[in-house]
């Protein structure tokens, strides 16, 4: 498996934001361009860059399209959006805005029926199921209503339900926005049970070390903070990841 690295973007109101294990009431902004900083990204020769819709994720009704419909056609590499997806029309609204993969979220958790349609009428190759994770004595369940609540059914057994899915982003949550290290366990664990998936690792990323173990054990490796920080370079985490 070949593991890329993939930059991400968390925008409320147009800005750049990175928040704390995903708690809106601990948000570091930054200056950056958000249009800016996705071409700097795409100049370094990734294949995806990664944008999530904070504002959309809080009240559909502020989705951020204008946007991301201007972020897509500037940009000339694939561009992948979550952030709180919850109809077949916000989702067939963000691919005509030029938008390649749509992530859905809690969705995939309450209302599988749903998903699954959503997985056949847009087609498994341009969904990604975000299945944000957090561990309960030792079992990792899945996230939801913005972190608020945890799905009755463990992450393996949704991923069991979900058995012709291809992508999913799974991140750690007691590891989001924290610089602490990737769940490397976790990760593992993952392609071990579930060999078929292109699975994106997500939260914590700090350190070159992170790619390096996680290189082959995932199709990608989303990173925000690190790199908005300066913690190291694209061309760097590349280098880790060329076999």
């Amino acid at each position: 498996m070949q593991t890329q690295i993939i930059p991400a973007l968390d925008l409320i109101d147009g800005k750049v934001v990175r928040l704390f294990k995903g708690d809106y009431a601990k948000k570091q902004e930054y200056s950056f361009d958000p249009l800016a900083k996705f071409q700097e990204y795409g100049a370094q020769g990734v294949a995806w860059l990664h944008l999530v819709d904070l504002s959309g994720a809080k009240d559909p009704s502020k989705r951020q399209l204008k946007l991301i419909e201007k972020l897509a056609s500037k940009i000339k590499v694939n561009l992948q959006v979550g952030g709180g997806i919850r109809t077949k029309d916000e989702i067939k609204a963000l691919f005509d805005s030029g938008v390649k993969r749509v992530v859905i979220g809690s969705l995939a958790v309450k209302n599988k029926a749903f998903t699954q349609e959503i997985l056949d009428d847009f087609g498994v190759e341009n969904i990604v199921l975000a299945l944000d994770s957090v561990c309960i004595k030792g079992e990792f369940f899945v996230a939801i209503d913005a972190w608020s609540k945890t799905s009755d059914e463990s992450l393996f057994e949704l991923l069991n339900f979900y058995k012709d899915i291809k992508h999913i982003l799974c991140t750690d949550i007691s590891k989001d926005g924290t610089m602490s290290g990737a769940n490397i366990t976790l990760y593992k664990v993952l392609h071990e049970k579930f060999p078929h998936l292109q699975t994106q690792a997500s939260g914590g990323v700090a350190s070159l070390e992170d790619f390096k173990k996680l290189n082959g054990i995932v199709s990608g490796i989303i990173v925000g903070k690190a790199l908005l920080d300066g913690e190291f370079s694209i061309k760097e985490a590349v280098k880790c990841l060329v076999k």
